[in-house]
């Protein structure tokens, strides 16, 4: 609720009291006189129920369409917090004891997500962090996303704070100089007879679909090797816009879509229901066994020319009170393409289809932006994709408690049944090149 909002409303009654339809009020009068008409009194109250209606009936509106928007902090999700601690001090503790393990590569070849197409507007400029750099993501007064490093070869200033876009470049806040969004050369120094055919910044090729711009990496600056799927049905207008939940992960960003494969852990983890919470504590108590979830899970890479993909088939069924709710079955395909992008599309009889775009961003070698957005069929009420929303956020806020406290183990101790990890292993392993950037380990200093 906006802090405005309350003020305003209540404003509006205790003015309304000194507004009579036939007669004229003047405060003074009323408090020489230290009594309060009974019709006062009643216009006052009138007024304070209107005004509670009104903020009731803005609630109402924001549940039934309204976008479920959950941006959690990162030190938010995923960490017990000791009695006596703060959970600032709790978090940066278990940062620094925590043991890495032999990491992979920690920057993997693909595509990623920067940002949602809706929040950025023409002319807009924001300042990120993507694969360990700042880039400036701006759009152009064409309409079209560009994505730059952030920093002007001149004397470094960073082109996101404070810069504007003019036409399709970016003027640089400290001395005018304006990059070209396209291929990020220098188009214009304000004080220069010439520009140097040299000044330029680096461009990160990006491309704008599904409602959001990616960039692609690569370690030795290879062009894009495959591009990111066009969902149709979000092209078409069929599935619209329903929200997104955002989640900091303190990993490698392998461990993450490792998950898909991890069939074991859905039957343990995931099997409590969403009522039993995100705390690992208390997900098995027995308060919460009249619900439970059962996942019929099967995970395989894909031949060509679609090797850079695989696929996660879920067959989701719900259990309350130990009988089966058939009406609740879902069934899912989570097919992630690259590294970063994972498109979780499902459909049911009864309450329609649609997809959750689950994109990990790495922001730090240890240090993951997660985010889940929703598109959903446009026909149905917006509660139904938002409660779906919901639900994937709390189950995957059980998977960050694990991510943020656990090591990467190069060599697991697998059974039979765990055979799916190591060929998930060797189907990520793609992703990484002989020039791929290693984690190097310093005292980290950065608190929350």
């Amino acid at each position: 609720m906006d802090q405005a909002v309350v003020p305003a409303v209540l404003g509006l009654a205790v003015s309304r009291l000194f507004v009579s339809q036939g007669d004229s009020w003047e405060l003074s009068s009323l408090v020489g006189e230290g009594l309060w008409d009974s019709a006062a009194a009643g216009r006052l109250v009138l007024c304070l129920y209107a005004a509670a209606a009104l903020l009731l009936l803005r609630w109402v509106y924001r549940q039934l369409f309204s976008p479920l928007e959950l941006l959690r902090c990162p030190e938010q999700v995923g960490y017990v917090v000791p009695e006596g601690r703060s959970r600032a001090q709790a978090v940066n503790e278990a940062r620094r004891r925590r043991k890495t393990g032999e990491l992979p590569p920690v920057y993997p070849n693909g595509w990623y997500r920067v940002l949602d197409s809706h929040l950025l507007l023409r002319g807009e400029v924001r300042s990120l962090t993507v694969l360990g750099e700042q880039v400036v993501v701006f759009r152009g007064q064409e309409g079209k996303a560009f994505v730059l490093d952030a920093y002007c070869p001149h004397l470094g200033a960073n082109l996101a704070v404070g810069g504007r876009v003019v036409g399709n470049c970016i003027e640089c806040p400290f001395h005018g100089w304006q990059f070209e969004g396209s291929d990020g050369k220098c188009a214009k120094i304000p004080y220069a007879e010439k520009v140097p055919e040299f000044a330029r910044v680096r461009r990160w090729p990006s491309v704008e679909v599904n409602g959001q711009i990616y960039v692609w990496f690569h370690c030795d600056g290879q062009q894009p090797q495959w591009a990111v799927p066009e969902q149709e049905e979000i092209s078409r207008g069929e599935w619209v816009y329903r929200g997104r939940t955002e989640h900091y992960v303190s990993a490698h960003i392998q461990e993450i879509p490792e998950n898909a494969a991890d069939i074991a852990h859905l039957g343990h983890l995931h099997q409590p229901g969403m009522i039993s919470g995100v705390d690992l504590r208390y997900t098995k108590s027995k308060a919460w066994e009249f619900m439970k979830h059962e996942w019929k899970v099967e995970w395989h890479p894909e031949p060509d020319p679609n090797t850079h993909c695989s696929q996660m088939l879920v067959n989701h069924a719900m259990h309350l009170f130990g009988l089966h709710l058939s009406l609740l079955d879902v069934s899912v395909v989570a097919r992630q393409t690259g590294p970063g992008l994972v498109f979780i599309r499902f459909d049911h009889r009864f309450l329609g289809s649609g997809v959750i775009m689950h994109c990990v961003t790495p922001l730090e070698p240890l240090l993951q932006l997660v985010t889940h957005t929703i598109f959903y069929k446009a026909s149905i009420p917006a509660p139904v994709p938002k409660f779906i929303l919901y639900s994937e956020c709390v189950q995957f806020e059980r998977d960050v408690m694990v991510w943020n406290n656990k090591k990467y183990n190069p060599s697991p101790m697998l059974v039979k049944e765990d055979s799916a990890i190591q060929r998930h292993r060797r189907w990520f392993s793609q992703f990484y090149s002989e020039n791929s950037p290693r984690f190097q380990y310093q005292r980290d200093s950065m608190d929350f």
